[in-house]
């Protein structure tokens, strides 16, 4: 799927893995964690990070998406350590962890 996104949008794989994992899911997380807290703190701290990010990587954001992407791949290979090959690592912290983390969030509202 991010590999058809990627084409569309004209981007590489690496660049749409890094915004969806490391933007969109936090970014709703920390709506979530707002409408609980009901003061928008976490949101605009997110965004004011990804702001100093782009401005700062704009001219290399290819290469640092592509740099994100692969210290994620050292972070999930890490789990071998524990038995878990690359795969199941991905689907229980790119998957489960996050599905866990939505529920508790719309729980908590």
């Amino acid at each position: 799927m991010f590999i058809k996104i990627a084409k569309k949008l004209n981007l590489t794989y690496n660049e749409v893995n890094i915004i969806v994992y490391y933007l969109i899911i936090p970014l709703t997380w920390t709506i979530l964690a707002d409408c609980i807290i009901k003061i928008p703190v976490t949101t605009p701290l997110l965004i004011a990070i990804w702001l100093m990010i782009l401005i700062k990587e704009h001219k290399h954001f290819k290469s640092w998406c592509d740099e994100m992407f692969e210290a994620s791949v050292r972070f999930l290979l890490w789990f071998q350590r524990i038995g878990w090959n690359y795969e199941v690592s991905s689907v229980i912290i790119c998957v489960i962890i996050p599905i866990i983390i939505y529920i508790l969030l719309i729980l908590m509202i």
